[in-house]
């Protein structure tokens, strides 16, 4: 028997998607069905971990990525969302399996199999160590990221490379590259499409505003309320803030 987690925000969503389990398997036992990055987090701490949770990724109170960065997070995860955008940051965490929604019944059976798969090669006594072993090891396999981005300006395309960028930024829905220089450019891309194709050793999302290159900061000042107010380089008129969920990371980040 799977014991399984659910968390989606849309009660007709959630409603098919325990449908479509059960009629994959009936005997799969839906522990619970959550929808807030909340209380997803407060139901990890306080209960064992499931064997596999499915996660809606755009939840009512933001992204299911910030599940991971309150509370660890040891059970393989299957992605379900009506993005396609998210699939390389899933594949960082300990996504099994990334399935576009509408669902359909034959790609989650094989997300199912793909499950039973790991969980018979292991006993039940090792099974979650062994299982987030290998999930760890496949997101730290080497990534290729965008090196440069081919800019419109006018009647003429300028060659743009990552490490002339300082920093991306969003405003007014229109996105912008800022360069060392203090060239601004218009770029073609969300912000979370960015997060995906950037080295996140040299560049890191500080908000839904933002993403900086490491040599882009200045300074960093505490904040109120334990959040933190990032100086960057060239000087842009507009407050960066990071949240108190995000220090942490940020911090490790920039002392790696």
């Amino acid at each position: 028997m799977i014991k399984a987690l659910l968390v989606e925000d849309e009660i007709h969503a959630a409603e098919r998607l325990k449908k479509l389990l059960l009629d994959v398997d009936p005997e799969i036992e839906i522990l619970d069905v959550l929808d807030s990055v909340e209380s997803t987090v407060n139901w990890l701490r306080v209960n064992p971990a499931p064997q596999l949770l499915f996660l809606d990724i755009q939840l009512a109170d933001g992204r299911s990525f910030d599940i991971f960065e309150h509370v660890k997070v040891q059970s393989p995860v299957i992605f379900t969302t009506a993005y396609d955008e998210y699939a390389i940051k899933a594949f960082k965490l300990n996504s099994i399996d990334y399935l576009l929604k509408p669902i359909k019944i034959e790609e989650l059976k094989e997300s199912i199999q793909k499950f039973r798969s790991i969980k018979e090669y292991f006993s039940e006594s090792d099974l979650e160590s062994k299982i987030f072993s290998i999930l760890t090891d496949i997101k730290h396999e080497t990534k290729s990221y965008k090196n440069r981005f081919l800019i419109n300006k006018g009647d003429s395309l300028i060659p743009v490379s990552v490490d002339e960028i300082a920093y991306f930024y969003a405003e007014d829905k229109e996105n912008f590259i800022i360069t060392f220089a203090g060239n601004r450019y218009f770029v073609n891309y969300s912000l979370d499409s960015l997060e995906e194709m950037l080295d996140p050793s040299i560049f890191f999302r500080v908000n839904r505003q933002f993403i900086l290159a490491a040599n882009a900061i200045n300074k960093v000042h505490n904040y109120f309320n334990y959040k933190l107010k990032v100086e960057v380089n060239p000087i842009i008129d507009k407050e960066i803030i990071i949240s108190r969920s995000k220090t942490g990371e940020f911090k490790n980040w920039l002392n790696n």
